[in-house]
């Protein structure tokens, strides 16, 4: 993967970042430090659990999706059982932010995109 970030000229600062989202699930321990790095091992996981709770939705969009409907998925460790939750809480550890705050943040970054897209 190094050898793509060098040809297409990617800085230091995104190949840490790329490699520090796996932190805890890679060879490649190294530990979130910059803002960048902790947002993006945050958000992985809890974007996986949003893609599968959208997924069950009528609309399939994050547009019409709240943080109180996530927050259930969330608790129902049946639901998305790959989604890590101890990751998407330690994601959340890690920038001082509570988890509603978290998922707050994510949806609404994930409906602009959507948006954007239409």
């Amino acid at each position: 993967m190094r050898d793509i970030f060098d040809a297409e000229g990617i800085g230091p600062e995104i190949k840490r970042a790329v490699v520090c989202h796996a932190y805890d699930f890679t060879q490649h321990d190294v530990k979130p430090e910059h803002q960048m790095e902790k947002v993006l091992y945050a958000a992985d996981e809890l974007t996986g659990l949003i893609g599968a709770a959208i997924l069950m939705r009528p609309s399939k969009s994050t547009l019409d999706l709240t943080v109180q409907s996530l927050k259930k998925k969330y608790k129902d460790k049946k639901f998305a059982a790959g989604c890590s939750r101890e990751v998407i809480q330690k994601g959340a550890d890690l920038l001082g932010w509570d988890l509603e705050y978290l998922m707050d943040e994510t949806i609404k970054a994930m409906q602009e995109k959507e948006r954007a897209a239409l």
